[in-house]
């Protein structure tokens, strides 16, 4: 099970006591957002792609969407984003868990600049009632992450 995955990989840190696991679904950023008493926004979803054969995570605030001009200018590709199939088998967490954590080898991750703004997030653990909350240099500290990017905007409501 995925979330056993990343505790594991959280416990080289010595932070596995951390993940929050809910006995709700936290599957969306909407039911994550309700089940740990914050905005939406704050919710660090994990959007993967395929980028030149390889599978990519961008890590953004759970209010925006992929700007295709901005994705298209940074990675010189159309974004095409995994099919839960392919997520699972190439990240390592079904939909509803995809997490930059405890991830397969090879996959590369990236972080949106629309998580700046905030001082916690909350990505999730694996399973689709999971999460921890981290500090944006945490962020930057466990996932692995290669560089920021801008490849994000605000969702209209």
């Amino acid at each position: 099970m995925a979330i056993e995955r990343v505790k594991e990989y959280f416990k080289q840190y010595d932070m596995e006591s951390r993940i929050i696991e809910l006995t709700e679904s936290s599957a969306t950023v909407e039911l994550a957002a309700q089940a740990l008493g914050c905005e939406p926004a704050r919710i660090a979803k994990s959007l993967s792609f395929m980028v030149n054969d390889r599978p990519v995570l961008v890590i953004c605030a759970g209010d925006v969407k992929v700007d295709n001009a901005k994705y298209k200018a940074k990675f010189e590709t159309k974004a095409k984003m995994l099919t839960a199939e392919q997520a699972q088998t190439l990240i390592g967490h079904a939909v509803g868990g995809v997490c930059p954590f405890g991830i397969n080898d090879g996959v590369t991750v990236y972080l949106d600049e629309s998580l700046k703004r905030f001082t916690t997030v909350f990505p999730a653990c694996g399973s689709a009632n999971s999460a921890i909350e981290l500090t944006i240099p945490e962020m930057e500290q466990y996932s692995g992450y290669v560089e920021w990017v801008d490849v994000c905007k605000i969702r209209e409501a």
